[in-house]
């Protein structure tokens, strides 16, 4: 028996071309092109001057832990649980939710570095998660 894959998400006018760019190995952030202002999730509006006319730019990656929750349930098929769901603010200025990887529960924290990588399911679904930053030498 195979293991049932991740559900998916809703693929629409508004969010679907973040999709695309998660499936060619980008995190993108859209980007008000009236007032420069980044949002995200993506939305046709922009929530500080009102306009509609957006572009999006592509993110290091790079970011900080600025809050996190252990979720235990409901559990859904597909996923493995315990999750540890991080919300990230990125070094571009702004923050999303995502999964954190390849770290113990017990040693995340407040502020710790974390980077980027874009984890494909078995179905071959493309998502971009986060693990604890590789510290550079110098």
């Amino acid at each position: 028996m195979t293991k049932p894959s991740r559900i998916k998400p809703p693929l629409g006018h508004d969010n679907g071309w973040w999709w695309q760019q998660a499936a060619a190995g980008k995190l993108v952030i859209q980007r008000c092109s009236a007032c420069q202002a980044l949002r995200h999730p993506p939305r046709p509006m922009c929530g500080e001057c009102r306009s509609m006319a957006w572009d999006f730019i592509e993110s290091s990656g790079r970011g900080t832990v600025n809050s996190y929750t252990v979720l235990h349930h409901p559990q859904f098929p597909g996923y493995d649980y315990p999750l540890t769901i991080i919300l990230v603010d990125l070094e571009e200025g702004t923050r999303l939710t995502s999964q954190l990887v390849d770290c113990d529960r017990e040693d995340v924290s407040f502020g710790m570095a974390v980077e980027m990588f874009i984890q494909e399911d078995e179905d071959g679904f493309k998502i971009p998660v986060f693990r604890p930053a590789v510290k550079e030498l110098n």
